[in-house]
């Protein structure tokens, strides 16, 4: 199902739908690295606090502003007429990888708020290794949309 209304609006969707992308892919690739930092230091004090109140500002004033945006514009460019082939499997790859990183987001927030509680669940090492895991997204993302591989 598409909507022709949409067509003559296809580069601009684009264009705020790539911005929103990389504001939520900046966030995402920086909030576990300050959750590695965060593991380093003592539940309690004032670095603590700090480290809470930018994991905060990062999550609810970037994070998940840029990723409705990315959804939202997101579903309109696959409304566009001419833009998706609903039979390729690029396309599947990409949005079971795009459900996934929205899961990750989540994880990230469940996070933020064990931090906030100054609760240490996780290690500096498990960190550093989910830091990983949208740079993995975003090549797999990247190749489906631009390659096509399939």
């Amino acid at each position: 199902m598409t909507i022709e209304f949409l067509a003559p609006f296809y580069l601009w969707v684009k264009s705020f739908h790539l911005m929103a992308v990389m504001a939520w892919m900046a966030g995402l690739f920086y909030l576990p690295r300050l959750y590695v930092y965060h593991t380093q230091i003592a539940p309690g004090g004032d670095e603590s606090a700090r480290f809470m109140k930018m994991e905060r500002l990062l999550l609810r004033a970037i994070m998940n502003p840029a990723m409705i945006a990315t959804w939202l514009l997101g579903l309109i460019l696959v409304l566009t007429p001419g833009i998706v082939s609903w039979t390729s499997g690029w396309w599947h790859l990409k949005l079971l990888s795009v459900l996934a990183m929205t899961g990750f987001h989540g994880v990230l927030s469940k996070a933020r708020r064990e931090f906030a509680a100054d609760e240490r669940v996780h290690t500096e090492r498990y960190w550093r290794i989910m830091n990983e895991v949208p740079t993995l997204l975003m090549i797999i993302i990247v190749i489906m949309v631009i390659v096509k591989p399939f």
